[in-house]
């Protein structure tokens, strides 16, 4: 379980390893969401006729309206409750549940795709001395990808447009510099061992500030923000669409939405994301990546992300956070939150 540095009866709010934490089943309450079962398990599920969430006590997986998403910390259990973190239910839960309650995204017309990695860049890479390289297939995806954007109508630029060496800082410069509406870095994972096991795709966004990133070499909370994060929320809503739709068209293992401060995510001024669209080393999923009619289907699942983002669906009711604050100093005992559970 969770180091606990101050316990709450259910209806309060605590604060763990300084962080406040909600009881799901007051967040649930307040928002019409009911549990489709026993609120003391290991596993809690919360619905209702629109939305479907479940939680893992001690875990940071989550599954949001059937997409795994990665939250900021751990479901927390305080006297067999499952609690939220404050952050999450702020900077997860909210953007997704509720993408009506931030501004519109403002009208997409240019896009800007990285493909990751190039010239003595080569990525992952598999099959020995004559195999082949990550960089190949992110820059022909992006071809791809380019042509069914421009076929949609979009503007599109593309941070490399051959096998050369582009630093990292200056891929995201490009797009600031022309004034991109979104920020895509392409990239396929690999992995030294487990081959046969490891596969699926995966999409990064930026992490919110207060929060630990979720890749292998993740930062840790007390990073300070970024550019990045005056747009957390559209980039945590376009990841979101982004996972859904490679995963549906690609039927693809669902390895969620995560978060990370990689260098071509951190300087964007708009909302962008990192892309892993699978793993090279795997030997079934590998093939697939060096078919181009899947590369093909990958560029349309990415279109179709897009546009989603662009449509949100409507949601009946705003869902609400509490009105304790994120960031609240560790407590040495249980505490009530400023307000009652007024979630805005």
């Amino acid at each position: 379980m969770l180091g606990i540095a101050g316990c709450a009866a259910l209806g309060h709010a605590a604060s763990l390893n300084g962080q406040w934490y909600v009881p799901v089943s007051d967040w649930a309450g307040a928002n019409s969401l009911r549990p489709a079962g026993s609120w003391r398990g290991a596993r809690v599920v919360v619905t209702n006729r629109v939305n479907r969430l479940e939680f893992e006590v001690d875990s940071a997986q989550s599954r949001i309206n059937g997409v795994n998403v990665r939250l900021c910390f751990p479901v927390a259990s305080v006297r067999g409750a499952p609690h939220l973190a404050q952050l999450d239910l702020d900077k997860t839960l909210r953007p997704l549940l509720s993408p009506g309650s931030d501004p519109a995204p403002r009208r997409i017309t240019t896009i800007c795709l990285d493909p990751g990695h190039g010239g003595k860049d080569t990525g992952n890479h598999v099959g020995g001395m004559f195999g082949r390289n990550e960089k190949t297939y992110t820059l022909a995806l992006a071809q791809e990808l380019r042509d069914q954007l421009k076929r949609a109508g979009f503007n599109v630029i593309l941070t490399r447009n051959r096998d050369s060496f582009v630093e990292l800082p200056a891929r995201v410069a490009l797009a600031n510099r022309v004034g991109a509406d979104l920020f895509l870095s392409l990239h396929f994972n690999g992995t030294p061992s487990s081959k046969n096991e490891v596969d699926g795709v995966e999409t990064y966004c930026i992490t919110p500030v207060g929060a630990s990133s979720s890749n292998a070499q993740g930062e840790g909370s007390r990073h300070g923000p970024t550019a990045a994060n005056r747009s957390e929320n559209k980039s945590l809503q376009l990841a979101y669409q982004m996972q859904k739709s490679l995963v549906q068209t690609l039927r693809a293992e669902d390895r969620g939405v995560r978060r990370a401060r990689f260098a071509v995510l951190r300087d964007a001024t708009m909302p962008a994301l990192l892309i892993e669209g699978g793993y090279l080393s795997h030997p079934v999923e590998g093939k697939k990546i060096f078919d181009s009619a899947y590369r093909r289907q990958m560029a349309a699942a990415i279109v179709k992300g897009i546009l989603a983002y662009q449509k949100p669906a409507s949601v009946p009711a705003k869902v609400k956070s509490t009105a304790a604050s994120a960031a609240a100093p560790v407590r040495k005992r249980a505490v009530k939150p400023p307000e009652t559970y007024k979630f805005k």
